[in-house]
């Protein structure tokens, strides 16, 4: 029983020292997230889709998604009341940060050094803006890493897709959340 004893305060320590909180979540609150998530980033994609398809004719060449929309979607349907999930946290975060590495991507030629700079500056810019949104920082490196298709959107890249995403996925969030 001694052992078993030390076991726990050992096994407690360790998760405290990583920082893993006691869960007090119910797995309902934990499956309704996940069904969000899934529902935010389905909208978002034929949201996407469906504006794009109508204005290209059909063509699918353009990046439809921005991939820091899945980390936007585990703040927005895992933690609605945060702090890092109110809309003008997810709006502001994501369109200065498309906009600060677009930006670095036409200034800098070297693409790494851009990219840091893109992120140090779209971090610097969220708090000072006051719309913290930790995915902000990945969009900031997608508009410097994007490519092709990202690169020849120039500016364009914060409407289609960053702002369209972004309306998705927080119109989706705010019905999917509000039936909680």
């Amino acid at each position: 029983n001694g052992e078993c004893m030390r076991w726990r305060e050992g096994l407690t320590e360790c998760r405290q020292m990583l920082g893993i909180e006691n869960n007090t979540t119910s797995h309902t609150e934990k499956i309704i997230s996940g069904l969000g998530g899934l529902t935010g980033i389905l909208a978002v994609y034929w949201i996407t889709y469906t504006a794009f398809a109508s204005a290209e004719a059909g063509t699918t060449a353009f990046v439809l998604m921005v991939t820091s929309m899945g980390a936007s979607a585990v703040l927005l349907f895992a933690v609605p009341h945060g702090a890092l999930s109110q809309p003008w946290a997810v709006f502001g975060g994501h369109l200065i940060s498309a906009f600060i590495g677009v930006t670095c991507h036409l200034l800098i030629d070297n693409v790494p050094l851009a990219g840091a700079i893109a992120v140090g500056a779209a971090i610097a810019a969220m708090h000072y803006l006051r719309c913290i949104h930790p995915p902000g920082g990945a969009t900031a490196l997608a508009a410097v890493i994007g490519g092709s298709d990202v690169y020849a959107a120039g500016y364009g890249f914060l409407v289609m897709p960053v702002l369209v995403n972004v309306l998705a996925i927080l119109a989706t969030a705010i019905l999917f959340n509000s039936l909680f």
